[in-house]
């Protein structure tokens, strides 16, 4: 698998050739100001919830790309009454046999919206089972005994998990939610955007590693393979 970081939630990650977007938020995002949006490909857009940090550039991506949108139903009919119709809608709990492997939109601890205020669903995260890996991207969330579930359904290669704390868990919460998920393997995300969610990474590092795991920070716009 190809891992693309694009900022706060956003991840790019090709899986036999499927190319998968998740919460694209870049345009708007200070930190990603070297990112063309217009440069970047996907057959699908996954989105956890509704808040502006995850969705801001769906629209545009994906009426030119002709992208899938996954998501929860709410906001699969949202993008759909804007002239977006092709969606996958979900629910807490399901999952699907896409073409890139087996999707289960599972739960997330936070709050969803839409920026126009409109109902955005439950909010949500993603297990994705594929024949290159399994992977675990969290979305927003607080550290939840829900997260003790998911050894019971896969094994995980990797995980991408938020530290920032104040509006997700941070990183102390964030070690504790690897023991949950049974994975030592853990990229760090929804951190540094914006002035309550700024991490030190050193320190972020240190802790993984005094417990014997991996915490990776991967720069906007640097891939790397796993």
């Amino acid at each position: 698998m190809k891992v693309t970081n694009y900022g706060h939630a956003c991840w790019h990650i090709e899986v036999g050739g499927t190319k998968l977007l998740f919460d694209p938020f870049i345009t708007p995002n200070e930190l990603a100001s070297h990112i063309d949006i217009n440069t970047i490909e996907c057959d699908y857009i996954l989105i956890t919830h509704g808040h502006e940090d995850h969705i801001a550039d769906v629209e545009a991506i994906a009426h030119r790309t002709g992208a899938k949108l996954v998501s929860n139903f709410e906001i699969i009919n949202w993008f759909a009454a804007k002239g977006i119709d092709n969606g996958h809608p979900m629910n807490i709990g399901g999952k699907w046999k896409f073409d890139f492997g087996t999707l289960t939109y599972f739960t997330a601890q936070h709050s969803s919206m839409m920026p126009d205020g409109a109902y955005g669903g439950n909010p949500g995260s993603f297990l994705i089972q594929t024949a290159e890996g399994n992977f675990y991207h969290a979305g927003d969330t607080s550290l939840m005994m829900d997260m003790k579930l998911i050894p019971l359904l896969m094994k995980l290669d990797f995980a991408l998990l938020p530290i920032g704390d104040n509006f997700t868990m941070g990183v102390d919460e964030a070690i504790i939610a690897s023991d949950f998920i049974e994975c030592d393997n853990i990229i760090a995300m929804h951190y540094d955007t914006f002035g309550y969610i700024v991490v030190n990474k050193e320190i972020a590092r240190s802790k993984f590693e005094a417990v014997g795991k991996q915490l990776k920070f991967i720069e906007i716009g640097e891939s790397f393979n796993i």
